[in-house]
């Protein structure tokens, strides 16, 4: 009977394989279950990173319009303010020669 012996060490050798074969297909789709949820999760956060990139470049847009606009009117002010005073000028007056 000593084939049978072997044919009992073939058949535990097998079930052992096989069952470390198990043991690691079940890791390996934990793995691929917590890589997948990752991945969820890093759509969603880059969603919302986007959505918050394009929020903040209409803010920034709607500044610079502002400044622009600032801007504008303080050349329009300082423009006013040359001519309504005249352009100044550099020549001391005779008056202010003659004054000690």
């Amino acid at each position: 009977m000593p084939w049978l012996a072997a044919v009992f060490r073939v058949k535990r050798s097998y079930n052992s394989t096989a069952m470390a074969d198990i043991a690691s297909f079940d890791q390996l789709a934990d793995r691929i279950d917590r890589l997948l949820l990752r991945h969820e999760e890093l759509q969603r956060t880059n969603d919302l990173l986007r959505s918050e990139v394009k929020s903040l470049q209409a803010e920034r847009d709607l500044l610079r319009s502002r400044l622009g606009a600032a801007r504008a009117r303080i050349d329009t002010l300082l423009e006013r303010m040359t001519h309504s005073q005249g352009a100044p000028t550099t020549e001391s007056t005779p008056q202010e020669e003659a004054q000690p």
